[in-house]
């Protein structure tokens, strides 16, 4: 099973080992990711909130690239995302046929019917898999 995850879901499997999203690692298929994902993972992790010192972001950024594998970044796929920094997730599942994009984001469900229609992308929560 392809799919793609969102930053929020990659901070409740990495960060908060949130045991809902443990299993997401841990299924067949690939976990697709750009390189601007893994960017933008890179300066959640920076945020103070999250209190991580150096060797520990780079402990969980290997950790996100050992786990997925990297793409170019995809065209746009004609199925707008109404926060532009989502964008990026929905057209790498479009462009690579993923069989779901897990997410938490709102502007993202809220495209779950018309991308399931358009391209027979599931966009769920970590729990629609279960």
């Amino acid at each position: 099973m392809k799919r793609v995850l969102d930053t929020n879901v990659w901070l409740d499997l990495l960060v908060f080992e949130d045991s809902r999203v443990a299993r997401l690692a841990e299924l067949d298929g690939p976990v697709l990711a750009t390189e601007p994902m893994l960017q933008e993972f890179a300066i959640v992790l920076a945020r103070p909130i999250f209190a991580l010192d150096e060797a520990q972001r780079a402990t969980l950024l290997a950790r996100q690239r050992s786990l997925v594998t990297v793409c170019a970044p995809s065209p746009d796929c004609r199925l707008a995302c109404t926060d532009r920094n989502d964008q990026m997730f929905i057209d790498l599942a479009v462009a690579h046929r993923a069989d779901w994009l897990i997410t938490r984001d709102k502007a993202l469900l809220r495209l779950a019917r018309h991308a399931s229609r358009r391209f027979g992308l599931r966009i769920g929560t970590p729990e629609s898999l279960a």
